[in-house]
């Protein structure tokens, strides 16, 4: 008896360290499990991710503005309408090379707030003080010797201003897109659901900054605004710049305070997201990696790239198109064209209403027919509505209305169906190419800054080509 108790003694002895060095193997087998349960168990929140993609109402508040009543803005100033195109072209310049840069710095940044917050605000800062540019470049100008007839400084002031928004423009959306890609990670369906929603404060940014387009009374809430060198229409969007500077200001708070980035140098920071490691590519090596690109990514950038050639002609002059081609109008030529205007912005703000429901409705739809038929689908729709365009602008034509009265209702009502069902497929294109893109880009080793870069290449070259055609077309007419 006294020997099986002797012998178990060791052995207990014996069995402890075991144990005790099992546990560490448990422990280390624990960790193992739980970095590759992340994914399902800490999923964000999605109310962390309606927070962090705020900030896209406060820039596309000032980017409705900009599409809305710039164009008609730039020929008030006494730019002919044969450069305005020309003056956009630093919108893709500026995208083609600060948005691939801004996306490898954030990669790449150490900063203890953050990898993207940091370029967030100070493109948030930027674009305050680009609009403020904007909203008082003919009194600018005027200070310093414009004429009512000869506007160069005014002119230069707002080309200035301008530029400064097109790139802060960029640097802060693509940060806040790649922030959004960093806390979803690998989970396909939270990644659409960020971008549906970064959609859908984008649809109410438009619908803010269309409806503060169409009205034409902000001139006597913000008296100040009215000067010898700006008139009404120009004070009005004077008082829409100061809405805006407000809303941004609001919005990239509640987004740099709701996400809490780790600092890259940080034990944590790998799991949050995609370093910027040596295998990630530098800025002049990005084409360089369009070879190891994948069929599905090719297909990816060329369906953007073409569906922009579509795109943008249509964000760029759509209220100047309903001003000309519809109401008759000229700018400075009579109120046909400013009433044009008003009732273009009209039409963007209840396109904005339909983009911003399709964001709501963007899961459930990839979910049960898939992404790219989603895409697919909406592609063919913002076809069909481009030619019904331009059918609009010739029964109007045929009409004879054109330089002579008002348009017709119907003709009216034709013009802002057409810009309200544009809603839908303009959801689809502020949402689903960079989810695809997040997802598929990630085996190349490409931080999230830089692969909405790469995708922003696919917008911007095509945008490019619009303009210079537009341009030439313009210069012919002439």
């Amino acid at each position: 008896m006294a020997n099986p108790e002797t012998q178990r003694q060791p052995h207990r002895s014996k069995a402890r360290p075991s144990s005790s060095k099992a546990r560490p193997s448990t422990s280390k087998s624990r960790p193992s499990t739980s970095k590759a349960k992340p994914p399902v168990q800490a999923r964000v929140p999605l109310r962390l991710l309606l927070r962090v993609a705020s900030v896209a109402g406060g820039i596309q508040f000032g980017w409705a503005l900009q599409l809305s009543l710039l164009t008609p803005y730039v020929q008030q100033l006494g730019i002919p309408h044969a450069w305005a195109s020309i003056i956009w072209l630093c919108g893709p310049l500026s995208g083609l090379l600060v948005q691939p840069l801004v996306g490898h710095m954030s990669d790449r940044c150490t900063s203890r707030f953050g990898r993207r917050r940091p370029f967030i605000l100070v493109g948030a800062v930027a674009i305050v003080i680009s609009v403020l540019l904007i909203g008082h470049a003919a009194d600018i100008g005027w200070w310093f010797g414009d004429t009512e007839n000869h506007r160069q400084y005014a002119v230069a002031v707002f080309v200035f201003g301008f530029w400064i928004l097109d790139v802060a423009n960029n640097v802060t959306q693509g940060p806040c897109r790649a922030l959004l890609g960093d806390l979803t990670g690998k989970d396909h369906r939270r990644t659409r659901v960020a971008n549906a929603y970064f959609s859908l404060f984008m649809a109410i940014g438009n619908i803010l900054g269309y409806a503060s387009g169409s009205y034409s009374g902000w001139y006597k809430v913000f008296s100040f605004t009215l000067t010898p060198a700006c008139n009404i229409s120009c004070a009005n969007l004077k008082s829409a710049f100061f809405l805006d500077i407000g809303f941004i200001a609001l919005t990239t708070y509640i987004s740099i305070v709701a996400a809490h980035e780790v600092p890259l140098g940080s034990s944590g920071a790998h799991s949050a997201g995609e370093s910027g490691s040596a295998e990630e590519a530098f800025l002049w090596e990005l084409f360089g990696t369009f070879r190891y690109f994948s069929k599905s990514i090719w297909t990816i950038l060329s369906v953007t790239a073409l569906t922009w050639i579509g795109w943008f002609p249509f964000l760029l002059f759509d209220t100047d198109w309903m001003g000309r081609e519809i109401y008759g109008g000229e700018p400075n030529q009579g109120p046909n064209y400013d009433t044009g205007v008003r009732m273009g912005a009209l039409g963007l703000l209840l396109n904005s209403v339909v983009l911003g429901i399709t964001s709501v409705l963007m899961e459930r739809l990839c979910r049960k027919r898939g992404a790219g038929f989603v895409w697919g689908i909406s592609n063919i729709l913002m076809a069909v509505c481009f030619i019904a365009m331009l059918v609009v602008t010739y029964v109007a034509n045929k009409i004879g209305y054109v330089g002579k009265d008002l348009p017709p209702s119907g003709i009216v009502m034709a013009a802002l169906t057409i810009f309200t069902i544009l809603g839908f497929p303009l959801a689809i294109t502020y949402s689903v190419p960079y989810a695809l893109i997040s997802t598929h880009i990630q085996s190349l080793g490409l931080g999230q800054g830089l692969s909405m870069g790469v995708l922003n290449l696919a917008i911007v070259i095509p945008q490019v080509t619009a303009q210079v055609r537009e341009k030439g077309c313009t210069t012919s007419e002439a």
